[in-house]
Order: C-alpha cells, then structure tokens, then sequence
C-alpha cells in the first residue's frame, strides 16, 4: 500500500506538470527545490538529520537501490526528464561538484528540506533549529551561477543554450509553512509568509513553477491538528482551514506570475497546478483498477 501511495501521487505530481507543457525540445533541465525533486544533493551535504534515505527501501522498486530520493522509485523531475529524453538530472553536490559527469543536458539542485526563504529568516524567528538543511533557493541559485560558466561563455551562445533549457522552480512554500506550522503558529501568523515566498523566485527563459500541495491531507498534518468536531473537515477527510491555506498561497503565487509575465514577455513562464493534482489521490480515485486510501 505504501509503494502503491507513493507511484500514484508520483503519477498525479507528474501529469499536473507534463499537462501544461507542450511540445517543446528542451534539451536541458534545472531543478530547484526540496525533497520532492531531490536526487541525492541532501545526503551528499554535511547536515543529513534523516540518513534513512539513504539507505533501502528507498529506491528499490525502481533504481534497484538507494540514490537519495526521498521515495522508494522515481520523482516527478525523473518523469519530465524521460518526457523531453534527456538523462536523469545529476545532483549537483555530486563528487568535484559536477567535473565527473556531463552536466549539458541539466543538473538538479534540489535540496531535501531547503526552504524558499533564507535560513536567517527562521533562525530570526526562533525556528531555525527545526531546519533540515541551509541550502535554500538562494543557496541553490548561487551553485547555478557557479556551474553556468561550464554550461556556456559568450553572451550570444548563452542566449542560444538556454532557450533550449527548461527549469523548474518548485514546490516552493512547502517547508516555508512545515517548520512554522510545526513549531506552533497560527494560520493568521503563517499567512505573513505568503508574500515573502512568492517573490523568491527566480526568472528565465522557460520556467515551471509548481503551486503548494493541499497541506490539510498529508497524514502528519491530519495527526498534529487534528479535531474531533468533524466540521473542520471537508468531504475528502482533510483539514479545510488548511487547504484554504494552501488554495490562498497558490492564487497568490498565479498572480504574481502574470506580473512576471509581464514584465517578462519574452519568457514562457508555466503555473502547475500540484494542488489539483494531487486531490484526486487523497479523494481514493481508483487507478488502473487499484482503490487508493
């Protein structure tokens, strides 16, 4: 049950984002993001607080073996990479940080547990001790910026490789909202948050970003806030307070991304949609004739 939860939200996760992208022959991915992307960056750092990734079950469905996946087979970022045929992202933190293996067709930087905001941000706030890992977006970016001098030199060859490229910049606010709502705020308080995480995110060429996922299904947080008045769930066992939380992040996350746009009319930046994704596995659709709890 737990192998069949994990291919079937792999599955919703990855028809979301391939739905929203054409035929487009990139030729390259970047990654950024957290453990939903991660490819073996968070084991590779000198901070791991969960080495069990690293070890089986995890990744003996499909890899045959531990890769540092936070999954027993592949992750959504695998998907796309088989859709436009180029080869599984490396992570970045690979040994000599990328001068073993061909990082032309893209490189994941994708940190189990980084947060979009800075890790100053929650040490400021007294929640920094709960943080899996300091290497956030920013951290991220600033190895994208150590790389592309490998990837390209001149401005006009740049301008050529890059628009052949695809990243994506997600799921950005997941481990934004887990730390504080782990140590005890409030709705009200994490809601400030909001307009911080929406801003940090970067610009290019093609971008995909990811909306939040509904935060009031997941199992962990149906067991830390959960209610017996039955009026704080909705038809579908989840928190309502906290999807509406979620649905609040992702309208506001759109909207900025039409902005961006804007100001940006020569990049094809994409919205996908975790959120409606993700619904239909914890609604207990049945797929290819398998009921799923």
């Amino acid at each position: 049950m737990k192998l069949l939860t994990v291919l079937v939200l792999a599955f919703f996760l990855c028809m979301a984002l391939c739905t929203v992208l054409s035929s487009q022959p990139y030729k390259a991915i970047f990654n950024f993001g957290d453990s939903l992307s991660d490819t073996g960056n968070y084991l590779l750092t000198s901070a791991p607080s969960f080495p069990a990734i690293g070890n089986h079950p995890y990744g003996e469905t499909f890899f045959k073996h531990a890769t540092g996946r936070c999954s027993d087979g592949q992750l959504v970022v695998d998907f796309t990479a088989e859709a436009f045929r180029v080869p599984y992202l490396p992570p970045y933190l690979a040994p000599n940080n990328g001068q073993h293996y061909n990082c032309d067709h893209g490189v994941n930087f994708a940190v189990a547990g980084a947060t979009a905001l800075s890790p100053e941000f929650f040490y400021q706030r007294n929640i920094g001790s709960s943080l899996w890992t300091n290497d956030s977006l920013s951290a991220q970016l600033g190895w994208f910026k150590k790389l592309k001098p490998s990837l390209c030199n001149i401005k006009q060859e740049c301008d050529i490789y890059f628009k052949k490229a695809l990243f994506q910049v997600g799921e950005r606010g997941g481990n934004d909202y887990n730390y504080p709502f782990f140590s005890g705020w409030c709705i009200r308080h994490v809601k400030t948050l909001v307009p911080l995480l929406v801003e940090a995110v970067s610009n290019a060429t093609n971008l995909v970003v990811p909306g939040n996922l509904p935060i009031g299904c997941p199992t962990v947080y149906l067991t830390i806030f959960q209610n017996p008045n039955k009026y704080f769930y909705d038809r579908d066992g989840c928190l309502k307070a906290l999807n509406a939380f979620s649905k609040y992040h992702n309208n506001e996350l759109k909207q900025s991304l039409r902005k961006l746009r804007e100001k940006h009319p020569h990049a094809r930046i994409i919205y996908a949609d975790y959120y409606g994704g993700a619904m239909p596995f914890y609604r207990g659709l049945t797929i290819t004739g398998s009921k799923v709890f």
